[in-house]
């Protein structure tokens, strides 16, 4: 089964354009993570939602999430179908024939992909277009002098990471993005 890490770098080396599109991987936001959320040139974003089994697929279904702010609870994708989300489209991106396409939300749009692990070769179909959740930009929505420092500050833990030093290291504890 191919691992969810090159499952992103297959999808996105093939649908993104690195010099117009902003590609995030595993970026928090709006109260909960995207897989993958891409912001094109005219600031508008697309979030891709990887579910590589029935059972997370349905579960996806039952995040519960509250606000930071007004503490308002409530469903994610009741969130998305109504127009209150910060992304303007939303996909699922699935393995070839896990979910039939009725099982999902219209509004969602649907990429399966099937892998052969015999030559590693990764083919996606896009089912069905996502529906337009709504039209404001992304950057009305964002305030992107603060997302670009998380993003920093996030790169950098990951930098860490991946040469093995965060357990090495002793640090303060972690910034909050306060003075």
């Amino acid at each position: 089964m191919i691992k969810v890490e090159e499952l992103t770098y297959n999808f996105i080396s093939r649908f993104c354009d690195f010099e117009k599109d902003l590609v995030l991987t595993n970026h928090f936001h709006s109260d909960w993570e995207a897989d993958i959320l891409v912001v094109d040139a005219e600031g508008f974003s697309h979030e891709f939602e990887i579910k590589l089994s029935r059972s997370d697929f349905k579960n996806d279904f039952k995040k519960k999430y509250q606000n930071a702010k007004t503490a308002e609870k409530f469903l994610k994708h009741d969130k998305i179908s109504c127009g209150d989300y910060i992304c303007n489209k939303f996909s699922f991106l699935l393995p070839m024939g896990m979910i039939k396409p009725e099982e999902i939300p219209p509004h969602c749009g649907i990429v399966e992909f099937d892998h052969n692990p015999d030559n590693w070769q990764t083919i996606f179909h896009e089912v069905r277009k996502p529906g337009l959740v709504h039209t404001e930009n992304f950057w009305n929505l964002v305030d992107k002098d603060m997302m670009l420092k998380t993003m920093a500050r996030n790169f950098y833990y990951k930098k860490l990471e991946v040469k093995g030093k965060l357990e090495e290291l002793i640090l303060p504890p972690k910034f909050s993005g306060g003075k």
